[in-house]
């Protein structure tokens, strides 16, 4: 009996060892989670391909925007404008190609769903309708652009899509407030 007994304890030992264990490990990986998440959130790679993509893919929606402006627009200078998206935004996206090229950066061959869907919810307007959303969205559109360029101006790390920034920023300036004019004179 003091054999089962002693055996006993020793398994009961041995199970609370491992539970005491185990609680330890769960105990560090959500210690390690935790600081993950205390963390500042940062661009996710250093190296700026998350900017390269992001802004090939808002150029190929402007340029693919730009084309439906000129087909559905109801307004002369709707359609004017579509086609300064198209001839500037297409010369800016052959230089972020080089770019990215030289950086050995992968670019997006289409754009990324949030940019295809809003090209998606264009192509179903015409006219009147259609210069409406596509001027609101070009006024936001290029108002984060340049939040998001000016950021790579004043803390980029890479010289080279700094100084892509840095030359593009006017263009995008330039932009917003043709989109805001228009957008003025269709209220």
């Amino acid at each position: 009996m003091k054999k089962l007994i002693l055996m006993t304890a020793i398994g009961l030992g041995a199970l609370s060892f491992q539970a005491c264990t185990n609680q330890q490990a769960n105990s560090d990986a959500k210690d390690s989670l935790d600081s993950l998440n205390e963390q500042p959130m940062v661009e996710a790679t250093d190296d700026g391909s998350e900017f390269l993509t992001e802004a090939a893919s808002g150029g190929m929606m402007e340029v693919e925007l730009g084309k439906l402006a000129q087909e559905k627009s109801a307004n002369q200078q709707v359609k004017d404008f579509g086609n300064m998206m198209v001839t500037e935004h297409s010369k800016a996206n052959d230089e972020l190609k080089q770019l990215a090229m030289s950086k050995n950066v992968s670019l997006p061959d289409a754009p990324l769903p949030k940019h295809q869907d809003e090209i998606d919810k264009l192509k179903e307007k015409s006219g009147v309708d259609f210069d409406k959303a596509y001027i609101d969205l070009m006024v936001s559109d290029h108002k984060n652009d340049i939040d998001d360029f000016q950021d790579i101006v004043d803390n980029g790390k890479d010289q080279g899509i700094t100084t892509f920034a840095t030359k593009t920023l006017p263009v995008l300036k330039k932009h917003l407030e043709a989109a805001q004019s228009i957008k003025d004179q269709l209220k």
